[in-house]
């Protein structure tokens, strides 16, 4: 039987410890808050092709900076159902700004946990603009449950993994790669 004395500091124990969630795994990695974007990204598995770009786009000091960002990450997998022979093009260093442009429109100026798009797509009516740091206007929506992000050129993502925090900001993991209009 527990005393009175033990009640009260298992009560004031559980009050007092630290209420954070563990950050989600990406690709079977820890994802650790401490580290930044880019720093993950490479521990991803997942994420190789996104590293290779970022790095060919010379994006890798920006995506490693304060922030604060938001990325929306396509896995490898989502660079797969490219057509045939696109990853390989935007990679080469003619394409490096066509590389740039669709690897900015994955990217918002901003710290945007799920939990408060999902409010400002609830706020905007069913769906929230959202400006990135490319230029592009991407559109988010709920459907089914899932927050899904639309390109400029209404391909549609689904975020599989969300609000992996960062350092500087925070990564959605998701199945398609966004396309600026061009």
């Amino acid at each position: 039987m527990m005393t009175r004395i033990s009640i009260l500091a298992l009560a004031f124990s559980a009050l007092t410890a630290p209420a954070f969630a563990a950050n989600p795994m990406v690709g079977g990695a820890e994802m650790y808050e401490t580290k930044n974007i880019v720093e993950n990204a490479v521990n991803s598995p997942d994420h190789t092709t996104l590293v290779a770009a970022v790095q060919a786009a010379g994006l890798v000091d920006t995506l490693a900076g304060d922030g604060p960002f938001t990325v929306f990450a396509p896995t490898n997998e989502a660079f797969g159902m490219l057509a045939a022979g696109t990853v390989e093009d935007l990679l080469k260093p003619e394409n490096k700004a066509a590389l740039t442009k669709v690897l900015t429109c994955h990217v918002v100026a901003a710290d945007v946990m799920s939990e408060a798009l999902v409010k400002m797509i609830a706020d905007d009516g069913g769906v929230h603009a959202v400006p990135t740091v490319g230029g592009c206007t991407l559109k988010a929506m709920v459907e089914d449950g899932m927050v899904k992000i639309e390109d400029e050129r209404g391909r549609t993502a689904t975020v599989t993994i969300a609000d992996v925090k960062q350092s500087n900001g925070v990564i959605h993991v998701i199945d398609a790669v966004l396309l600026p209009a061009m």
